[in-house]
């Protein structure tokens, strides 16, 4: 009996201890995004100050921390243009021969947007063109008040 209250404290003591350490956590933002496009990766929780996120979307990009406590690696990868569309495994890993942690990342078809930025994306030819002519003609406008002033 007394041996058994023994172990039973002993690991009443261990088990502190092993819920305090949590382990490394990663994401990538987007989860989802087309060939070209730009994910940031985050690693948190490995108490280093290096890192890596490798996957066959994007190669091997170097993590770097956040702040001076090193508490999140950050980093950021572009996705290759001929990446096949599917699910890609991003795998994280704190320092060389450290702990790993795989997240998922999903490469949809269709070209990362770019130029302008999807400014325009959701606008129709004819409301290009309305706005267009606003503009023509308030730059007309100025002209005409502008070159009516000097002749006075």
């Amino acid at each position: 009996m007394l041996a058994a209250a023994a172990a039973t404290l002993a690991v009443a003591a261990a088990t502190p201890a092993t819920l305090a350490y949590a382990a490394p956590t990663a994401s990538v933002s987007p989860t989802a995004v087309a060939p070209g496009g730009r994910v940031a990766l985050n690693l948190a929780g490995c108490g280093t100050k290096v890192g890596r996120a490798t996957s066959s979307a994007f190669g091997e990009v170097r993590l770097t921390p956040g702040n001076l406590e090193a508490a999140n690696l950050f980093g950021s990868a572009t996705v290759y243009r001929n990446a096949g569309t599917g699910t890609h495994r991003v795998t994280f890993e704190c320092a060389p021969g450290g702990e790993r942690v795989t997240v998922s990342l999903s490469v949809t078809p269709g070209a990362a947007r770019g130029g302008t930025g999807g400014s325009i994306d959701s606008m129709s030819p004819g409301q290009i063109a309305v706005g267009g002519a606003l503009v023509a003609g308030a730059l007309g406008a100025g002209v005409w008040i502008l070159r009516r002033r000097a002749a006075a």
